[in-house]
Formats: C-alpha cells, structure tokens, sequence
C-alpha cells in the first residue's frame, strides 16, 4: 500500500470492506492554511481547496468537503473508470470508436468542427477530452463506459460526494440525485477530487485496495500522459512553469473545468520535495470573463505558488515522477512498510 510519511507514525484501522488510513497530528499545515485563506478572502468568490504532498504527507486545506460543481473537473473520473476497463480487459486504448455526427457536442474541443463519420482510438477520445477538453469526445467516453458504470467505479473508490451526472450538453437520461440540476454536469468536493488523481499517480487501481499489477503501471502512465499534455495551465501552473512545456516536457499534469462563474483547476506536480496534488475549486466568481487574466484563474495561480512555495522552495523536477509508469519509480512507496 502506499506510504504516508507522517510522525511518529501512520495510523490504521482495519474495517469490514477496507484498509482506511487515518489523519495524522500534526499533518495539517497551519502555516500553509493561513496564507491560502488570505488569498481566498481577496477572491471575489468562493474558494474550496485541498493539496497533499504523497512523500512527506504534509497537507492543506480550505473547505475541503464542501460539495461544488466540477464542470469539466469530472472528465478525471470517467479517466479512472476507462482504467478500471483496461486493467480488466473490458476496454483497449487501440479500440476503434466512431463519431456520428449526432454526438457532436458544442463548446471546448475540435471534434464538434470535424466531418463525420469519424474513427479514433478510444486512447485518442481520452486525450481529446483532457488535453483540449473536447465536450464531443467526452460523451464518447460516456457513451463507451456508460454514466452509472462511472458512477458505480467513483462509489467503489470510496467517494460519496462525486458524481457525474449526464453527458455534456445533453439532458439526464437515468436517475439521477435530486441535487442535478443545481450542479449541472457534476459534483464533487476538493478533497475527493485529489483523491482521484492521487490514485492514479499512485496507481493504485485496484478499488479494493490490493496489490498493483505489473500491467498497471503503464496504464496509469497512459492517463499521466494525457494530463501533462494539458494545454490549459492559466490556472494552478500559472506561476510555476516558464519553459515551453511542449518541447521541454511539463512538471505538471492537470485538468481544468470551466463555466461563467466557476474556475477549477486540479494538478499533480512534481516538486523536488516530492509529488504534490492539489484540487482547486472557485465557483460563485464576479468575474465572468473568458479571458486569460480572469480573477479565479489568477487567484488559482497564486493557490498553487503557494502551495509549491511552501513545500518545495527548490522547486520543480519533472523527472521526480516517472510519467509513463510511475510503478517503476513509486515515489511515495516504502520499502520499509
């Protein structure tokens, strides 16, 4: 399992349906929590946050538990569950699937603009709704997983508070919470979030908490691929990041979510003091404006050079995580445990 390096000790309680690990003392950083409440306060808007450094354990936060709207944010847990596919063998990343022109959806992304039929790779529809966001090839991974199958693979990683609800642009088609309609595309909270991206750093696929497969590796790989390629870093890469990220490879991955009043950004980083995650949400903004100099994203941007500040004044290291089978690294494993 992995190891969370606290003091003296981690603590462990073994209950009938898994191995939950709980908070340290001391583990919090109060530090750290007071400059980021300042930075919220200055924000026209309401500000939720949660980050946790996978080597040293040390962690942060700012209403961590408070259910917001994901926007795009949610296209990390339909990431998880097309893990869960491959490493059961139900999905490939080389599998063919074909866009009609019926789910071409409006808003972020090129598919909507492109002729159809059209073929791609299910790892080509991944990359799409991450690197650019692509609304079209998001409901093709719906419409390949299935909303309660991606419902039902967020429940067996322990999360409540998480949900997608339909697909983008399109009307709920099965069940859904009452809550829907006040969140839209779907819900979640700051520390929920993180804990998605956590396990596919960590590549902890299995939802029983087993042992990793060999095989897994270069699943999660696949999917830490996809967000280093991100090509929206105005919010927590903001200030972190001066080199073109394109030739010279990011330090970072992430996934963003937008709409009018909301900014979310969600990051794993590699800082030379180990890999830091960060889930960022700012919902409820003044500033509304499509732009690169929107109030939330910079006050996302100052987030996270806190967050990175604090915990690593060295700085990053893109090399500190293995992007393309972090099993072969495990930064935060323990050979001790």
């Amino acid at each position: 399992m992995p190891f969370r390096s606290c003091s003296p000790l981690v603590a462990w309680v073994i209950l009938p349906v898994a191995l939950v690990s709980l908070p340290c003392a001391g583990q919090n950083d109060a530090a750290l929590n007071a400059r980021l409440a300042s930075i919220a306060a200055a924000h026209p808007g309401v500000v939720t946050l949660y980050a946790r450094n996978l080597k040293t354990g040390q962690t942060a936060a700012l209403k961590p538990d408070l259910p917001v709207q994901t926007a795009s944010v949610i296209k990390l847990a339909i990431l998880l569950d097309a893990a869960e596919a491959i490493r059961s063998g139900k999905a490939t990343l080389s599998e063919k699937l074909v866009l009609q022109k019926d789910n071409q959806a409006p808003g972020s992304g090129v598919l909507n603009d492109l002729d159809t039929p059209l073929t791609l790779t299910l790892k080509d529809v991944l990359t799409l709704m991450v690197v650019v966001s692509d609304n079209t090839a998001t409901n093709m991974a719906i419409d390949r997983f299935g909303v309660s199958n991606i419902d039902a693979t967020i429940r067996a990683a322990g999360l409540h508070d998480t949900w997608l609800y339909k697909k983008v642009f399109r009307p709920a088609t099965e069940p859904m919470p009452a809550d829907q309609p006040r969140y839209g595309l779907g819900k979640t909270t700051a520390r929920e979030m993180a804990s998605i991206l956590e396990r596919l750093v960590e590549c902890r696929l299995d939802l029983n908490d087993g042992p990793a497969k060999p095989s897994d590796g270069p699943i999660c790989g696949a999917m830490l691929g996809m967000l280093r390629k991100q090509q929206d870093r105005d919010s927590l890469p903001r200030y972190l990041e001066t080199l073109d990220t394109s030739e010279q490879g990011s330090a970072i991955g992430n996934k963003t979510g937008a709409l009018d009043d909301v900014r979310n950004d969600v990051a794993i980083i590699a800082s030379k003091s180990g890999p830091i995650v960060i889930a960022a949400f700012t919902q409820s903004n003044a500033d509304q404006r499509w732009t690169g100099d929107n109030e939330a994203e910079k006050t996302l941007g100052k987030l996270g050079q806190a967050v990175v500040t604090a915990w690593s004044p060295a700085g990053l290291d893109p090399s500190l995580i293995d992007w393309e089978n972090p099993l072969s690294k495990s930064p935060t494993t323990s050979s001790s445990q």
